[in-house]
């Protein structure tokens, strides 16, 4: 199997039998997550078939990327036949929101609270799920949008800095000095989207200052490798190392891919503004794709430490997807020699490694042996790295909202061509 022609010479964002890959990998993972829901409410994690993992707990991101990638998938053509939107919707007010203190709860396990924490990471997925919900016409969206705007104001956005703070306990305290990246970065996804879903200037403003900061602030002073965590006064902690999946220590090339990706996205909304938006995205790209790939094996190393050389090599499949979805981008937005290469080496790993061609959906992480490993991953944890791959290049423009883009149709013979 393969993602494309071999002997196609022109961009494979044009070609027919690329396209009908991308629309029918996009359709198999939206058929394998139809089996998320779970009975009383919420959402089990899946195994690499497909099936329902024990366990109850829920966590905030789980939910939200479920409805936001289904809205997604509606918009592209595909029905939402599970009833996801709908159930993830209802969750989200029903169990995360906190009726006692206001915000919207990191995870749960049934009915009771596992983890009150208030994390910034998790509040701007509501807003995206709110705003993608929005995108498909749910008669919920406004009230979760407005709900969750109001939390964003009041608790996380500093608009001093023109960032948002981190973390808080389930009561609002401050329990912690800590700034971050990665909240930041998915701030900038989650307000793009509400601006798309509202027209609201303000969401597009936030975004651009957030942007503004991390790539022509940071980035550009730091070899263009965007560092992950700051203190209280937004300084670079080049000692901090957290969580080591949410919160590595050092620089991490997936998320570069992410900004750069989210910049042209914003320079696209804002109407291509005069300035260096898509020279950023290309130096921010090109930086991450030399650091990080692996010349021997294939895929992109996890992270790196400051001043570029491998520190943590395994090898996930969303920086992979979020690689694709950067050069997909800056293919549409400013194409150089070059980006029709890398585009179309990512594709062949991803289609001879990652992609699950029996079941559905991409492998989370490779082993040695270049096969699937469950060394930091059970089963397959999401679909919205995946699927955003998928239709990303698919969508006409640097958007990924509001677009059918025709993947309802029923698998063809060259869906996998």
């Amino acid at each position: 199997m393969q993602a494309g022609p071999r002997d196609s010479a022109g961009h494979w964002l044009h070609d027919a039998a690329h396209r009908t890959f991308l629309a029918a990998d996009a359709r198999r993972a939206l058929d394998l997550f139809d089996a998320s829901p779970r009975q009383g409410g919420g959402f089990h994690v899946l195994d690499l078939a497909g099936r329902p993992l024990p366990g109850q707990v829920q966590e905030l991101h789980t939910t939200t990327r479920l409805v936001h990638s289904y809205a997604l998938g509606q918009l592209a053509g595909r029905p939402d036949a599970a009833g996801i939107i709908d159930k993830g919707m209802a969750y989200l007010w029903s169990h995360h929101r906190d009726r006692n203190h206001g915000g919207y709860i990191w995870s749960l396990a049934g009915d009771d609270v596992a983890d009150g924490t208030k994390l910034a990471y998790g509040h701007v997925f509501v807003l995206l799920a709110a705003s993608s919900a929005k995108m498909v016409g749910h008669p919920d969206a406004d009230r979760l949008l407005s709900d969750i705007a109001e939390v964003l104001d009041r608790h996380f956005w500093d608009d001093t800095a023109g960032l948002f703070r981190d973390e808080f306990t389930r009561d609002w305290r401050p329990f912690s000095t800590y700034r971050g990246m990665n909240a930041n970065m998915h701030g900038v996804e989650a307000l793009l989207a509400a601006h798309e879903a509202t027209g609201e200037g303000e969401y597009l403003r936030r975004a651009g200052r957030i942007l503004d900061f991390f790539i022509a602030g940071q980035a550009a002073s730091e070899g263009w490798r965007i560092p992950e965590h700051y203190d209280e006064d937004w300084r670079p902690d080049r000692a901090y190392a957290g969580n080591p999946m949410f919160r590595p220590a050092g620089t991490t090339p997936g998320h570069s891919f992410e900004m750069a990706r989210l910049l042209l996205q914003w320079w696209d909304l804002a109407g291509r503004p005069a300035g260096d938006a898509p020279s950023q995205a290309r130096a921010l790209t090109e930086r991450a794709l030399a650091d990080a790939w692996d010349d021997q094996r294939g895929g992109l190393a996890y992270t790196l430490r400051f001043g570029g050389a491998v520190d943590n090599p395994a090898r996930y499949w969303w920086p992979v997807t979020e690689a694709i979805g950067a050069v997909a981008a800056l293919i549409k937005a400013d194409p150089q020699p070059g980006d029709e290469d890398w585009y179309r080496k990512l594709w062949d790993f991803a289609c001879m490694r990652l992609i699950d061609h029996q079941h559905g959906g991409w492998f989370p992480e490779l082993g040695p042996d270049d096969g699937p490993s469950g060394s930091q991953f059970v089963g397959k944890p999401d679909i919205y790295h995946a699927l955003q791959a998928d239709l990303l290049p698919l969508a006409r423009g640097l958007s990924r909202q509001g677009q059918d883009l025709g993947i309802g149709q029923p698998l063809g013979r060259n869906d996998a061509a």
